[in-house]
């Protein structure tokens, strides 16, 4: 008889991460490994960069230990961390990235955002700000409090900007062309 598989929660793996136990650890970095990969490259555009924020964000985590709380879904408490040491790398790189650059940045590779020309042309149409809490929501399926909880802004916020983000994006011409 084959033993059952014990699948822990979040918030039990960082109870037991707490109390040292190394096996939580390798349960949360192989649950969590290629959503972070995948949220690195889509801020940096560099596979060797999205590695180095793999393993900073990891080592982040290990300083949080014995006294780390999830309050929120882990992606919720990671996202911030991604995104400040992807911000990171990009200023160590010093490359000046233009509009269309930071569309492939949020988007990743062609194949992983699945775009089209047009898809890419309404991205650039939209201020940073809008362009990534639609992707937050659409792409990463985050909620709008988990929104709000990862960037450290009020939720009436991530509600304007999504309000107003998709009503450019139903305005667009692109849009209105691709419906006709």
């Amino acid at each position: 008889m084959a033993p059952a598989t014990d699948i822990q929660t979040d918030q039990q793996l960082v109870e037991s991460l707490n109390s040292g136990s190394e096996d939580a650890f390798t349960e949360l970095y192989e649950r969590y490994q290629p959503w972070i990969m995948s949220l690195a490259y889509r801020f940096t555009g560099h596979h060797d960069d999205a590695l180095d924020v793999l393993q900073e964000t990891f080592a982040y985590i290990v300083r949080k230990v014995p006294n780390l709380q999830l309050s929120a879904k882990m992606t919720t408490f990671l996202y911030p961390a991604v995104r400040n040491l992807s911000i990171a790398a990009n200023t160590k790189r010093r490359r000046s990235v233009s509009s269309e650059s930071l569309v492939d940045i949020y988007c990743g590779e062609p194949s992983d955002c699945n775009t089209s020309d047009d898809f890419r042309e309404l991205l650039l149409q939209l201020s940073s700000d809008h362009r990534e809490i639609l992707l937050m929501r659409f792409v990463d399926e985050m909620t709008q409090p988990e929104i709000a909880a990862s960037l450290d802004i009020p939720l009436g916020t991530v509600k304007s900007r999504l309000h107003h983000a998709v009503a450019s994006v139903k305005d667009s011409p692109i849009v209105k062309q691709l419906m006709e």
